[in-house]
This record gives structure tokens, sequence and C-alpha cells, in this order.
């Protein structure tokens, strides 16, 4: 095989063979093929794309890469949820526990924050005292003995994926459609669950802006898992402004411990509901996914939700009295109210922008070894649809008392800037904008 005849076949529109790809990928991950042409290879693909048997066959082979996670010793329909990530996404945080309170096992693998988007691990560390490095055999163990685990991702998993990646973002390829549904999906087809349920976000807050293209993906990737033997579906979600009202690690946890006590932002919830009713349903424990959205909203009624987290915070060595007291999370000592100067209606949140705010104030990193500060963030007052008054609060921000004025100073410019006022009431954008269901069928709200 001569790599340069693959680029130049690929360049010129042909479709690469499944012995191909793979003679591609395990030679990049052995180091025998330079990054030079391998970034040749993703600039061929980010302008001719691929055919659904080559995107399924480079998930295939970048998953072969590495460790792949046997569930099998965990009773039951194994079922993982993925999100493309946004800001306030505390999604897991709710449904890893929800979901493993209806009788689901979650073995869940997580990952840490980059840039403007938050990370589970980095949130759920927030809790004194909580470890998320697991082996294999103790996230089994783990999941065995409560049900439910979220744990760092392997060192060994999908390695040719990460170099890949890597590679890509320096070359100006990342947002190549089947190379974003590839990325993903190898990573959670390794991790062993059953069954999918993907969370597409779209808007200013996420990394794909335009309907259409989180349409494109979603029934991408759900046409990976298919064709990988995995029950997959899609939500295509709003992320135009934060999800819930929280922005920051600590914060976060709360906020997803008071939606487990059913007095969450409605937003959260419901986004969790309708996550969780596909889980549900793709488990075999419902009969469509609107019985199994019902049945975790009584779950999270009965205190079984709660419940369920306080176990996974015991088992994985957090000081589980913050369940019930929050209090005893890490708390910044300033509260900064960001005020209106006129009355009106908000119409925008830009979550990127409310995302990097809080960045700025430590509670996100530039760089993947950037320290995190679990106590800052932000916490909207006034979501879009919120009428307002000059004198109200928009956000509050959460700093520490020798912040320096001018980072406080800049932080309000930006939380004001994500702002966007209109003198009449308006319709808001829907929460879920449609899916695409475990036969590849596209449904819109």
């Amino acid at each position: 095989m001569k790599v340069y005849d693959l680029i130049l076949k690929k360049r010129n529109g042909f479709a690469l063979s499944e012995v191909e790809i793979e003679q591609l990928i395990t030679g990049y991950a052995a180091g025998i093929i330079p990054d030079y042409q391998m970034a040749a290879l993703a600039m061929a693909i980010y302008f001719q794309g691929m055919t659904r048997e080559e995107t399924l066959q480079l998930t295939r082979a970048m998953m072969n890469s590495g460790d792949i996670i046997c569930l099998d010793q965990i009773p039951g329909i194994k079922v993982d949820k993925h999100s493309t990530g946004g800001v306030g996404d505390t999604t897991t945080l709710v449904l890893a526990p929800l979901v493993a309170a209806a009788g689901i096992p979650v073995a869940k693998l997580s990952g840490r924050g980059l840039g403007h988007t938050g990370g589970t691990l980095d949130k759920l560390e927030s809790i004194p005292g909580l470890q998320t490095g697991m082996t294999v055999s103790e996230l089994v163990a783990a999941v065995k003995k409560v049900g439910v685990a979220i744990a760092g991702q392997s060192g060994n998993l999908v390695p040719a994926d990460k170099k890949f990646y890597a590679l890509r973002d320096l070359t100006a390829t990342v947002d190549s459609m089947p190379l974003i549904a590839s990325s993903i999906m190898c990573k959670k087809l390794a991790a062993g669950a059953d069954a999918l349920v993907l969370d597409v976000k779209v808007g200013s807050g996420a990394f794909i802006r335009d309907q259409d293209q989180a349409f494109e993906l979603a029934r991408a990737m759900v046409d990976i898992g298919r064709r990988a033997g995995r029950k997959t579906a899609a939500i295509v979600s709003h992320m135009d402004q934060p999800l819930g009202r929280a922005v920051g690690n600590a914060l976060e946890i709360e906020e997803a411990v008071l939606t487990l006590r059913g007095k969450g932002p409605p937003d959260l919830e419901e986004l969790c509901l309708v996550l969780g009713g596909w889980m549900i349903y793709l488990a075999g424990k419902a009969a469509d996914p609107e019985q199994g959205k019902a049945d975790l909203k009584k779950v999270i009624e009965s205190g079984a939700a709660l419940g369920k987290f306080k176990e996974l915070v015991r088992n994985q060595h957090g000081n589980e009295m913050i369940i019930d007291n929050l209090s005893l999370l890490l708390r910044a000592e300033k509260q900064i109210g960001i005020k209106a100067s006129a009355e009106g209606y908000v119409s925008r949140v830009n979550g990127e922008i409310i995302g990097a705010a809080a960045m700025d104030l430590g509670a996100g990193r530039e760089e993947k070894d950037s320290p995190i500060d679990p106590a800052v963030g932000i916490t909207l007052e006034k979501k879009v649809g919120a009428s307002i008054r000059p004198g109200e609060n928009l956000a509050v921000i959460h700093s520490h008392a020798d912040a320096p004025l001018e980072l406080i100073e800049s932080t309000e410019k930006k939380v004001v800037s994500a702002y966007r006022l209109q003198k009449e009431p308006l319709n808001k954008s829907p929460l879920v904008y449609g899916w695409v269901d475990q036969k590849g069928d596209e449904y819109l709200v």
C-alpha cells in the first residue's frame, strides 16, 4: 500500500476500501505514516466527504486501535448517553443516577472541559474526595454494586482517534461531518454499551451552529451505531443559551442535585427527561420514549433518583453529606449582580460568550492541563423570554474576594454583551428541535 495513492484516490473523489482504511489507521497509530500524509488525507476527506460505508469502517478501525471495554459482566442492557457539548450542560450528572434508579445500569465514561464548554469530570470532582479514575474492572464492579458509575476515559481507549483529532485540530479539518461522526462514535462503541442516546447540541453555545448540520450529524451517528449493531437514537437540542441557570463546576453540582430533588430549572429537567425517556425505551423498559419520560418523572418524585446519586458519590469516595446539605459545596466569596439598564424581554443569551466569561473566572481551561477553580462561575437570573426591569439582575458573577478588579469588569462586560432585549414578548425556540430514531427516521418538533 502506498499512502500517496490513497490520498490521490480520495482527493479524486473515490471511496477507500475497508482494507485501505484499516491499514491507514493502523499505520498512523503505529507512527509508520507521518503526520503530513494524514493531514493531506484529512483535507481530501474534508472536501470530498466519505460514503456511509467508509465512515463506518473508519469508526471501526479507530475503535479497534486500542482497548475495547466489555460490560458483559453487568446484568441487563447497558445504555450510554453522549452530548456533543455545551454551556451549563449538566445532563449527565442528572441522567446517570436517574436512569440507574429506574433499573438501567449506566457505565459512563466522561471527559474534562476545554474552552467554553464544561466537562463532567471537572464538575464531579468539585465534590470533595470524589474520585473518577477507575480501571475497567473497577468500573464494572462499581456498576454491579451501585447501578451507576462515572469515570474518566482509559488512557488506551481509541488512541488513533486522539492522535488524528489533534492533527485535524491543527490543520483546519475538524468540522468534517464524517470525521466528527466517526470520532464520537468510535469512543462510544469502544465504551461497550448496548444502546446509545446522542444529544446533538445546536446554537451559539455548541460547536454546531446550524440546525441542518446538526441533523446531518445526528443521522450520520445513528447510521454508524445501527450498522455496528447498537440501538442508537439522536436528539437535536437547543444550545443557543446555556442549559439551566448555572455555569461553573460546583454551581452545576448544586443545580444537578436540585433537579434530582424536582426543584431544578425547567429546561434542564425537561431535557433530562426526554433523553432519559429514550434511554429507558432503548433498554426495553418502556413501550415508547414518552412512557419512559413519564416513568422517570415518577422516579424523581419518589426520591429514588436523588438517593442513587448519593450512592454514586459515596461509592466513588466523595462527601455524600453534600447531597443533603448543599452549603458544604465550595463557594466563591463574592457574588456580584449584573443589573439591567433597560426594560424589556430577553431575546438572547449568547451561550458561547457566557461560557467564555466563566472560563475567564477560572471555571474552564484554555489548555488541557490548565487548573480548574471549582467554586467560581456565573448564574443566570434571566433567560430568553423573561421580562426585565432596570436594576434587576440579569446574572450573578461568583468570584473570589481577591479577584482583580479588571477581571471582574471584563467579565461583567462580556455577560452584558451576551444579553439582548426587545420591547415585545417573544416566542421561545423549542428545547428539542427533533430526533432521529433507531431506524434512522427523522422527526421534527
